[in-house]
């Protein structure tokens, strides 16, 4: 297995749906991509760059995401999501990510995720019940 290192790169293309608009996902009442959706865009582009790195039994959990959505998205049009791991500190991955349509830059992002044993997680989180 390949160590975790910046430089590590992720794709994803979605074509937007009425179920990933702001408005059924009430963020917000137009028919537009929602930032929901376009965070968990984000999130699922980084975490699957890195999934092959990781020791079995281990995954990642978003920590922080600062975002700015900067250009809305109708309905049909394909977005593109380009991550790159930039900083790793221990178990901790940061991540740069844009956004495109098919026009414009519609967001970036520096999330952060945390690596993790999922074991151990999933104990820690059941016991919360």
């Amino acid at each position: 297995m390949a160590e975790i290192k910046p430089g590590i790169e992720g794709i994803r293309e979605i074509v937007v749906t009425e179920e990933v608009t702001a408005a059924a996902l009430g963020s917000g009442l137009l028919p537009v991509y929602g930032t929901p959706s376009l965070v968990a865009l984000m999130e699922e582009t980084c975490h699957l760059s890195v999934g092959d790195y990781l020791e079995e039994g281990t995954g990642t959990v978003g920590i922080s995401m600062e975002i700015k959505h900067v250009s809305a998205t109708p309905i049909g049009m394909k977005v593109k999501c380009h991550s790159e791991l930039i900083q790793v500190e221990g178990r901790k991955l940061t991540f740069n990510v844009e956004a495109y349509d098919e026009k414009e830059l519609i967001g970036t992002a520096c999330h952060e995720r945390f690596i993790i044993d999922n074991e151990k997680f999933m104990t820690k989180v059941s016991a919360k019940a």
